[in-house]
């Protein structure tokens, strides 16, 4: 049997909102809604929260969860995860952004079924079609084009494909949910930066540049992720009804 683990990596350092993993809302911290919807995947075996800081490692331990210590020195959340990965004897692993607290087990289903179910791929993730037209000029909005069999093709921050011809191709999202093969986060996190990578400030883009195969899947969530004080507040609203 095929062991897949969920890491959440979490860090306390954070230039736009210091410690968001361990704010609250209704008394629970957001690293605790992340690892109780990863818990509810119907296909992992594990679920492991990797931080550099014993407040964020005593916080789940205290709500029961499992963490591990990691070096402060990573500089992205593969290389996190990376560290972790190769402690176990995990076949799978996916990486579940720790400060997402609106994910959904079904949408962590999707993007490990995408992963398993085809052995040629390297690494799978998810895509949303874009209906807000003013995130398609957004550059924190990263857009993604895959050819018919669903291979991303290139992820960027500018508008792709460019609209020549009008109305011609819907726009994707990029939606930050990683699975691996264990052998290819590896593989990943040990080759150097791409050019291609630098310049957009995209890790993805090392794999693609360097001949590894992402499969992505459809997706209608769109997930709001936790970057500054004004999405913890939105949240916070949403919760508190």
């Amino acid at each position: 049997m095929k062991k897949i683990a969920i890491v959440i990596p979490a860090r306390y350092g954070s230039s736009r909102l210091p410690a968001k993993p361990l704010l609250l809302v209704k008394n629970k911290p957001i690293i605790q809604y992340v690892y109780e919807a990863a818990l509810k995947s119907t296909l992992a075996n594990e679920v492991i929260v990797a931080t550099d800081d014993e407040r964020i490692l005593n916080c789940v331990k205290n709500f029961g969860g499992k963490a591990e210590m990691t070096s402060a020195n990573h500089q992205c959340g593969s290389d996190r995860i990376a560290e972790i990965a190769s402690r176990h004897d995990f076949d799978y692993i996916l990486n579940l952004q720790g400060d997402e607290p609106q994910i959904t087990p079904e949408v962590i289903d999707l993007a490990i079924e995408t992963l398993i179910k085809d052995e040629t791929v390297d690494i799978s993730t998810l895509v949303r079609e874009i209906k807000d037209k003013d995130q398609i000029n957004n550059p924190n909005c990263v857009k993604c084009v895959f050819d018919n069999n669903f291979n991303a093709l290139y992820f960027s921050r500018c508008p792709i494909p460019y609209e020549r011809n009008k109305n011609q191709s819907p726009y994707y999202a990029h939606i930050g949910i990683y699975g691996y093969k264990k052998e290819s986060l590896i593989k990943m996190t040990q080759l150097p930066q791409s050019y291609l990578e630098k310049q957009e400030s995209l890790e993805q883009l090392r794999a693609l540049q360097n001949n590894m195969k992402i499969k992505v899947a459809i997706t209608t969530l769109n997930p709001t992720g936790i970057d500054t004080i004004e999405d913890y507040e939105k949240f916070k609203k949403i919760m508190e009804g």
